[in-house]
């Protein structure tokens, strides 16, 4: 059993929740969590008491509550449209058609780049594996196949899994009592120059850091060293500025560093995006030659783990997704200032969401494959997006008057919106695939669940961003009536992204920023090159452009797992049982992910029942010092303790 309707109704009532926590914790904080591992370890507790339920059948939930999850980083542009004042509101059947044409493209695009990305791949795929391991150990459990050897290994996995879930869990449960704090930092200055540097206190992260490899890792540190080791303090010495070193320091990389990061990424993304023609090539004809294969009656003999939706199909469901998408844009733009442009405005949106939704699409998914789907860095790709598709407009209404900046803003940020619904599907669903690789799952029928998982999510993100946009409004936007909360949501990332296409229309942004992150990331790929000719690690420059334009709260935990999941794998690899002392590490690492995502959905549901940030809080803000003293001290001994101890454990598996 693998493609059921029990299946798709658990993944459809488990997206309710997830989507609507993911909403508005990015809005208010500006990230969301990845839904696929708690949904899959919810999948498993429910359906464990059918004896008919499979590890399939608890992967196609999983993949269900994933793609609709995900989908809510469509509120990293969306927002900007009621910001800029072009609606006041969250109409419903425009929403979900952004919503829902974007994430079917997404899903349409992934087929073809499964074979690529995935099949022809090294990526590791860290939530993609976390999460097969995760269902394989799941699925094991119970199981008593008679071998020894292989019970040991499970008892150990299982152990690893639970035991690395429980203590990420319990210590982002202390960070939310405040006892510890969420992110440990140091800032000071160099004569006019400020920088300094910070660590989150995620074990979360510090398994992704282990999946992820060393060579990742330290290509992450290099980008970390590039921003905050060389630009920021050039640049607060270029600019000196009064003020306390954090804040002076967090400014300068957050308004200046962050758009050299996004520099970056762009060149590497074209680069990667170059690499992997051939690869995608081999891909689409594999898929065409499946397509033959069934037609002339041959398909029995292609493998069940080998077949995707039929690549005519794929094609005629891109072509009718068309079709809704020239249909919003008419209606978007239809009595406005840009009635009479409606024509050429549409064609030329439907050819920008085709083309660089495959090439985000493909930089998404290539990206998640690199450090996994949660620190992917899409809000970059909404920054390249934009600025693609305002110059785009601006191009098709040369001479236009700025009577119609207003509208071209919010055009600009329909057309992104849409751009970014492909991004967003195509960064989750690639793991999601990745973790039917690993349980021998069939790619079509996941690839359907894919699409009833856009579905569903579209079809409760249009009243829940209605209903917290009643409630809260968002910061920047005009006040609107019955607003309920005086503390507006932040919605960091929609008002960056609205300021950008306003910037771009009414010609202030500074294109300088972008040039420097574009000429570093293509140093960055020199060296690249040099480097794998010599035979030494390789750096990829994607990494490197996330270790710039991502949080140092977020590079240092992942780096820091990098390191000590390098350590580990040493330190095992003269064992008799070498591979299976690495596969209780890697089990280790799923469990820290696993259980701070699962807290993570319990916190968010505190968070949206109380109305309150921190629900949790035991103490006030003045026990910030000794809470970053304890945190910091905690963490690194829980981490140390946890690596000991998987080392002992793993010993007898």
């Amino acid at each position: 059993m693998e493609l059921t309707f029990r299946g798709l109704l658990l993944g459809a009532a488990i997206t309710l929740v997830f989507t609507a926590a993911n909403v508005y914790l990015g809005l208010k904080v500006g990230l969301t969590f990845a839904s696929s591992i708690p949904a899959a370890v919810i999948s498993m507790a429910l359906l464990r008491f059918f004896k008919n339920a499979t590890i399939y059948e608890n992967n196609i939930v999983q993949t269900v509550a994933s793609a609709a999850g995900t989908l809510s980083s469509i509120i990293f542009v969306l927002p900007g449209l009621v910001m800029v004042g072009w609606w006041t509101g969250f109409p419903f059947w425009e929403t979900f058609g952004i919503c829902v044409v974007g994430g079917v493209l997404g899903v349409l695009y992934t087929i073809p780049l499964r074979r690529a990305l995935v099949n022809e791949s090294d990526l590791p795929y860290p939530e993609g594996v976390a999460a097969a391991e995760v269902l394989i150990v799941g699925s094991q459990a119970g199981a008593n196949d008679g071998n020894a050897i292989a019970s040991a290994e499970n008892r150990a996995g299982l152990v690893a899994v639970v035991v690395g879930g429980v203590a990420s869990a319990a210590f982002a449960a202390v960070v939310a009592t405040q006892l510890f704090i969420d992110e440990a930092a140091g800032y000071f200055r160099i004569g006019p120059a400020a920088t300094g540097l910070g660590s989150s206190l995620s074990l979360a992260l510090l398994g992704a850091g282990h999946l992820v490899g060393l060579s990742v890792g330290l290509a992450m540190l290099f980008g970390l060293v590039i921003a905050w080791g060389i630009a920021t303090p050039l640049l607060t010495a270029l600019h000196p500025a009064s003020g306390p070193a954090a804040a002076v320091a967090v400014a300068v990389w957050a308004h200046k560093v962050r758009f050299i990061g996004a520099g970056a990424i762009g060149i590497s993304a074209i680069w990667t995006l170059a690499k992997l023609t051939a690869p995608v090539g081999r891909g689409v004809a594999s898929a065409l030659a499946a397509s033959r294969r069934i037609a002339a009656g041959d398909g029995g003999t292609l493998a069940r783990t080998e077949r995707d939706i039929p690549i005519g199909i794929v094609a005629l469901l891109f072509v009718v997704c068309l079709v809704p998408l020239a249909a919003l844009s008419v209606a978007f733009l239809y009595g406005g200032a840009l009635g009479g442009s409606m024509i050429p405005l549409t064609i030329g949106a439907i050819v920008y969401v085709v083309i660089a939704g495959f090439l985000v699409a493909t930089a998404c998914g290539y990206m998640a494959g690199l450090i996994g789907s949660s620190n992917s860095p899409v809000s970059g790709l909404a920054i390249l997006a934009v600025l693609g598709a305002s110059l785009l407009l601006l191009a098709l209404e040369r001479g236009a008057g700025p009577s119609v900046a207003p509208t071209l803003v919010a055009y600009a940020l329909f057309v992104t919106a849409v751009v970014i619904s492909v991004a967003t599907i195509a960064n989750d669903n690639l793991q999601d695939l990745k973790t039917g690789q690993l349980v021998d799952a069939t790619p079509w029928r996941q690839q359907v669940a894919l699409i009833v998982g856009v579905v569903m999510g579209a079809l409760v993100i249009p009243p829940v961003l209605d209903l917290l946009n009643r409630a809260y409004g968002f910061a920047g936007a005009p006040a609107l009536h019955g607003a309920t909360n005086a503390v507006p949501l932040p919605a960091p990332q929609a008002t960056l992204v609205s300021a950008l296409a306003k910037g771009v229309i009414e010609g202030q942004i500074d294109w300088g920023l972008i040039g420097i992150g574009a000429l570093v990331g293509a140093a960055i790929i020199a060296i690249d090159a040099a480097s794998r000719a010599s035979g030494r690690i390789s750096l990829p420059p994607l990494a490197v452009g996330i270790g710039i334009y991502l949080p140092a709260g977020t590079v240092v935990p992942v780096v820091a797992g990098a390191l000590l999941g390098w350590w580990y794998d040493r330190h095992v690899a003269t064992r008799a049982n070498a591979e299976s002392s690495k596969r209780v590490g890697v089990l280790l690492a799923s469990g820290l992910i696993v259980g701070e995502s699962l807290f993570g959905v319990l916190l968010a549901g505190i968070i949206v029942a109380t109305g309150k940030g921190a629900p949790l809080a035991l103490v006030s803000d003045g026990f910030a010092p000794y809470a970053n003293v304890l945190g910091t001290l905690a963490f690194i001994a829980t981490s140390l303790a946890l690596y000991r101890w998987i080392t002992s454990v793993s010993r007898a598996s």
